[in-house]
């Protein structure tokens, strides 16, 4: 089997996780094309500024092949941080080969690690491979309703 190191983005993962992220809303999400410059200048944000958040990759055979997201906010009820993980993403090719349950295990280990609160999540309706993912590694459906606008 090939070798999976799970580990926090560095300066030199920028461009790889570019296009990942470019795949991952353009591909996947069927969004408009992100302006480069800014999809960049957000992965560097959180280089800079690890008290916003975190990245994490999967590097397979010295490729970079998925990664997720942490942002960082606080939760009053229970006077500590917590985590959200905005974004778990692997690249086709990967897929099938438990890149998802070990990015999704190295946040989960993180927050616990660093005493947060909790860490939560968001996924598609319709996203039946995602839930699939979350319920085998332990989540469950909050009882929030999200909302949002725009």
């Amino acid at each position: 089997m090939e070798e999976l190191t799970i580990r926090p983005a560095e300066e030199q993962d920028i461009l790889s996780l570019y296009h990942l992220m470019t795949q991952y809303i353009v591909d996947f999400y069927k969004k408009p094309e992100p302006n480069g410059a800014e999809l960049k200048d957000l992965i560097q944000h959180l280089l800079d500024h690890p008290d916003s958040g975190l990245q994490f990759v999967a590097e397979l055979e010295g490729e970079i092949v998925g990664f997720a997201t942490l942002y960082y906010t606080f939760s009053t009820l229970q006077v500590k941080r917590a985590a959200i993980l905005n974004d778990l993403f692997v690249a086709d090719g990967a897929r099938g080969q438990r890149v998802g349950e070990q990015l999704f295990e190295k946040c989960l280990n993180h927050i616990r690690e660093n005493e947060f609160a909790y860490m939560t999540w968001e996924t598609a309706k319709d996203n039946y491979i995602a839930q699939s993912l979350y319920n085998k590694m332990g989540g469950r459906q909050s009882d929030w309703i999200v909302y949002e606008i725009k």
